[in-house]
């Protein structure tokens, strides 16, 4: 019985560190700042993001991150959308928090819409020159099962 509890406060250490790094990976990309430069194609400054030591590290890595689908063509299952860390109402596009809170999201299998956050994993890409596209991106990302 000792050994089963045990095992259980394992699982339960392991399931809330995890889900704390994948927190951690938002607040990681929040250390951003930003500069202005001029852009020929729009003919004014645009702001550019600076990414820190700690971002460019994990550029190119796997990373494991939670969040909210933010459906870009209609709600179905999706194969190219954008990942918030924070739901619809409250993300990037709807004026409640900064571009470091959202990344654009391929994968080879379709993710099926939910409202509910679920969490991803996948390479982490930066952008600091494309001004058409989110400054973080996840390619060949696959769905994580949440643990019970």
């Amino acid at each position: 019985m000792k050994k089963i509890i045990f095992a259980l406060g394992i699982f339960a250490i392991a399931s809330i560190t995890s889900l704390q790094a994948q927190e951690n990976i938002w607040k990681s990309l929040s250390r951003v700042t930003f500069k202005k430069e001029y852009n020929e194609l729009m003919g004014f400054k645009v702001d550019v993001p600076v990414f820190s030591e700690e971002i460019k590290k994990m550029e190119g890595k796997e990373v494991t991150i939670r969040g909210y689908i933010i459906p870009v063509e209609g709600y179905k299952s999706h194969k190219e959308f954008i990942f918030s860390a924070f739901p619809y109402n409250m993300c990037f596009f709807c004026g409640g928090a900064g571009p470091e809170t959202v990344m654009e999201v391929t994968s080879d299998q379709a993710i099926k819409y939910t409202t509910e956050p679920i969490t991803l994993k996948g390479k982490l890409a930066l952008n600091d020159s494309d001004i058409n596209r989110l400054m973080y991106s996840l390619s060949g990302a696959v769905q994580v099962p949440d643990a019970k």
